[in-house]
């Protein structure tokens, strides 16, 4: 469990203890009662199967691909894959691929629907570029209707795992992730994924191997 979970629970029960001793009434301490049950079951943290494998780039979050096409860019064609996630998600983000953190790049914005996609430009988010096996894989950590908080636990020159843990978005929001147009595409809009262990694409075989 994140340890906001113990946080929020934990003070939420505490409220809850007050209100009996003070009350004696049932349903009033139901109350701060559920909402600890909810948060803790929130910020759940489940281990994940990171699979193995040269090129696999791995969701970086739980929840529903909403896009998953070709895109042109001013740096040419590249192809993303968006994944919503629903406040009922794990929140916990993920490494997609082996390799070093050359940027991470924060940007104050609106907190427009995730849904939405505009939300990918005009959201708060963060930006993550990883150099790995000859290619470079970007993704974004974006705010949404509810969430207002960006938790990203990355450094540049950071060297970094597919799928460690790398920070979360608190409620609703969205991860996008752009990779090579050239990658494999493993995933449809519709699919619902898993953070660090739904492989969303392969990518192609680097010049340099």
């Amino acid at each position: 469990m994140v340890r906001d979970g113990y946080y929020y629970g934990g003070s939420l029960l505490l409220v809850a203890g007050v209100v009996w001793f003070g009350t004696h009434w049932i349903l009033l301490t139901a109350v701060p009662v559920l909402l600890a049950a909810f948060f803790l079951w929130f910020f759940r943290d489940p281990e994940r199967e990171i699979p193995a494998g040269e090129g696999l780039v791995v969701s970086p979050g739980d929840g529903l691909v909403q896009e998953a096409d070709w895109i042109e860019t001013t740096a040419g064609s590249r192809l993303r894959v968006s994944i919503f996630l629903s406040v009922v998600d794990v929140h916990v983000n993920r490494i997609p691929i082996n390799g070093t953190v050359t940027l991470v790049d924060y940007r104050q914005g609106q907190f427009v629907n995730a849904m939405a996609p505009e939300s990918a430009v005009l959201n708060e988010q963060t930006l993550i570029t990883i150099e790995g096996e000859g290619h470079s894989v970007s993704f974004k950590q974006i705010a949404g209707l509810l969430a207002r908080r960006i938790v990203c636990e990355l450094v540049e020159g950071q060297q970094v795992k597919r799928g460690a843990r790398m920070g979360m978005i608190k409620f609703g929001s969205r991860v996008d992730v752009l990779m090579p147009a050239e990658a494999r595409l493993y995933v449809k809009v519709g699919d619902r994924v898993r953070g660090g262990s739904s492989v969303i694409a392969k990518l192609p075989a680097s010049v340099t191997a």
